[in-house]
């Protein structure tokens, strides 16, 4: 659209400033400002929660990270913390509060959402969740003949899977290993037939994870999960054994009911809960039983750390602020589209694909909070792969290609798995990207290699690509609830520069309505009323579904 690429239509005159700013610097390079400024990595780094960020590899100078926090003051940002932090229903277009910091506040905190504190019903879903959590683990839960729990099988979709997914990988080392862990989202068959192929039925546990117990995907499956459960031998064969094998997290009591689950393991969550911020309520059921009451609390501490640093840290020493308004000014200035994360550890394997969600579901928004349309870029593409696997694989793009991609390289000081020199070598490529990516290598450079003249220009690298590197001491619990909360925060302060509703999802809905509607058209001979290629794709569905398999 014309006007997305105009930032200077932003009412803001911070944004007027940064316009004029952005013309006056946009060509100075990394090895400029380096070369000028020999106090740069000390000033421009932060540590605060366990994380320690250095922003020095990014293209600004004092003057834009000044002119980005009057951005941000401008924007009203102080009072909307506050707003969110208070249970103000700041969602606008669901009339709902976001209260996800609800879901980690300690004990004696009172937050109030239409006059109730709402935190002593959080600790008491917390207190349930643990003590189901103690009976599986410890093997006192049964299945319906006599036997405990072997595997639990998550089934959900968006938020009620790619949290507890990522969760469960990235803290894999601190779950109990007589258990295991499947997870099941795709409506696809393949997924839960692959997911229940060699599972014993009377050593598995199913959580289905929809708050209205109608999720097309997640009921599905469940169903699915439900018939393959009774239709199996082993003495199975009663309904009465849904209610040992199955347990829900949601907030509809009747269907889960008559789906055959005791509404006593039902565990429920709030309106004021987002689906993508939700992996550290019941919805993070498979993450405790995996790690254990202690550790999921350690997680929620975790959260509430950075919650506490981005609700009272002032805007210079704000690690979410900070890094949204990096991501703002090379989103709307330099005109990058996409965003990189990149974690330096095998068990983060899975939080690019949670940040994709969590970003990208919240602010691919084209229309302000106002209803009038954006004046400037909102949601950038984030993406990623664990290193070293995408150094083998897309890094030549960030390092030689046309785009500018701005990348966040996450690593700690210490691995899990301390084998030989692993780690060092890993953690010297965190170290060395950066380095590259920032400063480059010239034509100079290479020609004293004895590179042949020809050959000279495919051997230069520009540089001048901007980087954050986040460095934690270890993965625990405690830093992963850290991660994401920061993660979060700085989606919120994207979306109120933006001016958007970072809280709705509406664009997921016209795909579910038209899909709901074809299905029955798939299965019968109804009058098609779609769009020619649409009736077209479905007629040829119709014929070739009901052709003989070769062979």
């Amino acid at each position: 659209m014309s006007q997305a690429m105009n930032p200077t239509r932003s009412t803001t005159t911070a944004w007027a400033s940064l316009t004029a700013h952005f013309e006056a610097i946009k060509d100075r390079t990394l090895r400029e400002l380096f070369d000028t400024d020999p106090e740069r990595a000390a000033r421009y780094s932060l540590e605060g929660t366990g994380l320690f960020v250095d922003f020095s590899k990014n293209r600004i100078t004092d003057e834009t990270l000044q002119l980005l926090q009057r951005l941000a003051k401008e924007s009203g940002l102080r009072s909307k913390i506050d707003a969110m932090f208070s249970g103000e229903k700041i969602n606008i277009t669901e009339n709902r509060a976001v209260l996800h910091v609800a879901l980690r506040a300690p004990k004696g905190e009172a937050i109030i959402v239409d006059g109730v504190d709402v935190v002593p019903e959080v600790h008491a879903v917390l207190d349930k969740m643990s003590g189901f959590a103690d009976r599986v683990r410890s093997g006192d839960w049964k299945g319906f003949t006599g036997k405990p729990i072997k595997t639990v099988v998550n089934v959900g979709i968006g938020g009620s899977d790619l949290g507890p997914v990522m969760a469960y990988e990235a803290l894999r080392h601190y779950s109990q290993r007589s258990l295991a862990f499947r997870f099941v989202s795709n409506v696809d068959g393949t997924d839960i037939a692959e997911a229940t192929y060699d599972l014993d039925p009377e050593t598995t546990l199913f959580l289905v994870a929809s708050k209205t117990f109608t999720t097309l995907e997640t009921m599905t499956n469940a169903h699915s999960a439900r018939t393959w459960l009774l239709e199996s031998a082993n003495g199975l064969k009663n309904e009465k054994a849904v209610a040992n094998h199955f347990v829900a997290i949601s907030t509809n009591e009747k269907e889960v009911a008559k789906f055959g689950i005791d509404t006593e393991n039902m565990f429920g969550f709030w309106d004021w809960v987002g689906g993508r911020y939700s992996m550290d309520s019941a919805i993070g059921l498979s993450t405790m039983l995996a790690i254990g009451p202690e550790k999921f609390r350690q997680m929620l501490a975790g959260f509430h750390a950075m919650d506490d640093h981005f609700r009272t840290a002032p805007f210079e020493e704000n690690l979410p602020v900070i890094m949204a308004l990096l991501s703002i000014w090379y989103n709307d200035f330099f005109g990058a589209q996409t965003a990189a994360v990149l974690p330096y550890e095998q068990y983060l394997k899975r939080f690019p694909a949670y940040l994709q969600q969590l970003t990208m579901e919240s602010n691919g928004k084209h229309v302000q909070l106002s209803g009038d349309p954006v004046t400037q870029n909102t949601g950038a593409i984030y993406w990623g792969e664990p290193g070293t696997n995408g150094q083998h694989s897309f890094y030549q793009l960030i390092h030689q290609g046309t785009r500018l991609i701005p990348c966040d390289f996450i690593g700690f000081s210490r691995s899990l798995n301390p084998i030989d020199t692993h780690h060092d070598i890993l953690i010297a490529n965190v170290f060395a990207q950066a380095e590259a990516l920032a400063f480059g290598k010239t034509a100079e450079q290479v020609k004293a290699e004895g590179t042949a003249d020809w050959l000279v220009p495919h051997r230069v690298f520009e540089g001048n690509r901007p980087s954050n590197v986040i460095l934690a001491k270890e993965l625990t619990p405690e830093i992963l609830g850290t991660l994401v909360a920061l993660y979060e925060h700085i989606v919120f302060v994207q979306g109120v520069v933006w001016q958007i509703d970072s809280f709705d999802q509406w664009g997921v809905e016209l795909g579910k309505v038209l899909a709901n509607r074809i299905v029955p058209e798939l299965q019968g001979q109804d009058e098609l009323k779609h769009d020619s290629s649409t009736n077209a794709l479905i007629e040829r569905y119709r014929k070739t579904r009901s052709e003989s398999r070769p062979g």
